[in-house]
């Protein structure tokens, strides 16, 4: 078979705007940095407290919106021993973002703080704040590991999945020539949070085409003729309350924790464009989660029909 061209175009244009996009906000940061009146820790961690609130809906989005809830929520659906009343995650993140403006954003911002732990040294002093330091420096650390672990793999299985469609070779030589890709791309994302909400939104474009597919099963006429069979929908047993409502709280609560929170958050000129931020972002989690959601369905009641 012949090579796919057009694809590999793609592959390479795809590339090359993700390279342009991270040199042209490099680039603008260093200018930013310079119209910044605060201290070089303000201007480092968040962002000289000027950020356009444009920006940091789309950068408070892209916070919540990554990986893990995408994947994660999919996954949720198409288990058959959870399903979608399980996929907790829209709703819960929503109810983090909200709680965190209508009682975290104005007392954080009031005081000029730069991290979530400056309430805590004020409070309580250099100690204890060293001590509570560690398990949230140690938690970054895994996380980082986990992220930068997983964007390697993924991105590097990915591409050498396509490549190997496109270009009619095998995995392994694949494999090799996305490496290259993976290792470059794991630092361009870091100021790419943007970039990565918009490939959020595309995500949107796949959902016409897995629904139209001829392998898929239609899974609202399965829904509607087998409700109580049906894996993705999914049951909530009064005995598994308990388990679904702290799982909520985890998430709901668990995010208010979240140093990358404050940092969006203090990164704003206003209290009322932190609120606007989060109160946006509350809004677009769910529906960025929704392409998810429906192809967890679509792929549970396909594999129910196999």
């Amino acid at each position: 078979m012949a090579v796919n061209w057009l694809g590999l175009v793609s592959i390479g244009v795809f590339y090359i705007i993700v390279l342009g996009t991270g040199i042209w906000a490099s680039r603008k940061s260093k200018r930013e940095e310079k119209k910044c009146s605060g201290n070089r820790s303000e201007v480092a961690m968040v962002g000289g407290r000027n950020l356009n609130v444009y920006v940091s809906i789309f950068t408070m989005t892209a916070t919540w919106v990554g990986g893990g809830y995408i994947l994660g929520s999919a996954e949720m659906v198409y288990n058959p021993t959870k399903g979608l009343v399980w996929a907790v995650a829209p709703l819960a993140f929503s109810m983090s973002l909200i709680i965190g403006a209508l009682f975290f954003v104005k007392p954080i911002r009031s005081k000029n703080y730069v991290t979530l732990m400056d309430p805590f040294q004020q409070k309580y002093g250099n100690k204890v704040s060293a001590v509570l330091f560690i398990p949230a420096l140690i938690g970054d650390i895994l996380w980082i590991a986990c992220v930068l672990g997983a964007l390697a793999y993924n991105t590097a299985c990915s591409v050498s999945c396509l490549l190997t469609r496109l270009l009619n070779t095998r995995t392994y030589s694949s494999i090799t020539m996305s490496d290259g890709s993976a290792k470059e791309r794991s630092w361009i994302v870091s100021v790419n949070s943007a970039r990565r909400l918009c490939l959020s939104f595309a995500r949107w474009l796949c959902v016409p085409f897995i629904l139209a597919s001829p392998f898929s099963a239609n899974f609202t006429v399965a829904a509607v003729t087998k409700l109580h069979q049906e894996p993705w929908i999914g049951r909530l047993e009064l005995e598994d309350a308990g388990r679904w409502v702290e799982n909520i709280l985890l998430i709901a609560i668990g995010g208010i924790c979240y140093q990358a929170f404050y940092q969006r958050v203090l990164s704003t000129a206003t209290d009322a464009q932190a609120k606007i931020t989060c109160y946006a972002a509350a809004v677009f989690c769910p529906i960025l989660g929704i392409p998810s959601i429906l192809i967890g369905a679509v792929a549970a009641s396909t594999s129910t029909h196999i």
